[in-house]
This record gives structure tokens, C-alpha cells and sequence, in this order.
């Protein structure tokens, strides 16, 4: 049995990845945005043993939810599938983003860590001085920072497996119902790259999609680009990246 947690987790893909790895007997911890959400989200997963509030658009809260997820001890897998699509600038490169970075910074080690990214990434650009001055970012290119975030971790910490999946356009609140792609396949390799012993899935610095490794904007592979996002990510949330 391994020990998951996955950010919002209150609906869409985090809460069907939820029920599934409950289904499959694992200790699941949820997240949502505050406490009326919580509560929604627990009767709607039952059996998950608990879960952590706070709204990762405030670097305030990222930091409680942070300790939260700590003083339930140490996971197993984290699952980073919390994102915002229609949303200010700001609020797109605070969850999308610096969230997950600041959480995988302050969060106790898991062995394996796992970000929802988008196709989307491959029209982003890492325009990363535009993003240091100005502090936006477009949803693209959010989700080219989340790989090369992935990416990133996976070099610094050569121990944890850490890898970035694409769900695909799936019908949830943020795709829409019209979305072509499929919907369990989108929640499932989530859950499967967190718990599968398969040799697939003990891999580091891939991009998934459907269980299965695919093609992605190369510039995500850049290390200087890599070490100069995570630099900004650091100055912009005053957390550091521990060896």
C-alpha cells in the first residue's frame, strides 16, 4: 500500500485518480481550496484517510499546506495535479507554477513525484527574463515550466522518480464537455506512473501521455533554461530546493 498525495483533489482528474487509487487499496490524502470544498470532497471519495485546505494561489497558504502534508508524515508519491486555465496571469504562474515548485521544496521527499501538464506546453515559450520583469506567464507556457520543472527535479534529485503527464483534452470542468479525448485514461496514468511497478513507470524526466512516453517541446531539455526557471521560482517564493 503506498501513501499519495494529490492536489486538487476536490473534483476533475485529481478526484478520479483519487477514487481509483482508494479503489486499489493505497492510503490517499486529498487537497482542496478550503474547507466548504473539503468536506464536498471527502464524501465524494470515501475512504481517502484525509485531507489538507488551502488555496494555492496565496504563497501563504502553499506554506500550510505544505506543513499540513508534513505532519501526516511522508508520502510516497505527490501527485501535482492542481491548475487553473481561465484565470488572471498571475494567478496562472502562482498555482500553476510556483505552487508546485514551492511544494516540492517544502514538502518531505516522496519517491516519486508526479505534474499534470498540458499539450498545450508545446506552443509555450520560456521567455524567462519577460517572466522575471513582468511576473506573467500564459497558460502555455505554464505548463512548459511545469515539464521543465519535472525535468529539473529529476536531476537534482536523481533518487526520486519524477515525471510530468498530459491527460490529454478530456471532458472535466476546465476542458469542457464537448473534449474529445479519453477521460479515464486521463485520470489513470496519474495514478498508475504513482504506484505501478511496471519498468515504465520507474523513469525519471519524462513526459507521459496515456501511459505512454511522448514527444514534447525540446526546451524543456535546456539546463541553463532549467536552472534559470528555478532560480526565479525561488526568488519569487523564497523557497529553496534542499539536496
Amino acid at each position: 500500500m503506498a501513501r499519495i498525495f494529490i492536489t486538487g483533489s476536490a473534483d476533475g482528474l485529481g478526484q478520479l485518480a483519487a477514487r481509483e487509487l482508494v479503489q486499489l487499496g493505497h492510503d490517499v490524502v486529498l487537497h482542496a481550496r478550503h474547507e466548504e470544498r473539503a468536506r464536498q470532497a471527502m464524501a465524494k471519495v470515501p475512504g481517502a484517510r484525509a485531507i489538507v485546505s488551502g488555496d494555492l494561489s496565496r504563497l501563504s497558504e502553499v506554506r500550510k499546506v505544505a506543513e499540513a502534508a508534513n505532519a501526516l508524515g511522508t508520502f510516497d508519491a505527490v501527485i501535482h495535479n492542481a491548475g487553473v486555465y481561465l484565470a488572471s496571469s498571475e494567478e496562472v504562474l502562482l498555482v500553476n507554477v510556483l505552487a508546485p515548485y514551492a511544494l516540492t521544496c517544502l514538502m518531505r521527499k516522496p519517491g516519486r513525484l508526479i505534474y499534470l501538464g498540458s499539450g498545450d506546453h508545446k506552443a509555450g515559450r520560456a521567455n524567462l527574463e519577460n517572466l522575471h520583469k513582468s511576473h506573467r506567464v500564459s497558460y502555455a507556457d505554464s505548463k512548459l515550466y511545469l515539464l521543465m520543472l519535472g525535468k529539473s527535479v529529476a536531476r537534482y534529485w536523481p533518487a526520486v522518480y519524477s515525471n510530468t503527464v498530459d491527460p490529454g483534452w478530456v471532458p472535466t470542468k476546465m476542458g469542457g464537455s464537448d473534449a474529445p479525448d479519453n477521460l479515464q485514461q486521463g485520470y489513470e496514468t496519474q495514478a498508475w506512473l504513482a504506484v505501478s511497478n511496471e519498468a515504465s513507470t520507474l523513469v525519471t524526466g519524462r513526459y507521459f501521455y496515456h501511459k505512454t512516453e511522448s514527444r514534447y517541446n525540446t526546451a524543456a531539455d535546456d539546463l541553463v533554461l532549467q536552472d534559470r526557471l528555478i532560480a526565479i521560482c525561488e526568488e519569487f517564493t523564497g523557497v529553496s530546493f534542499q539536496d
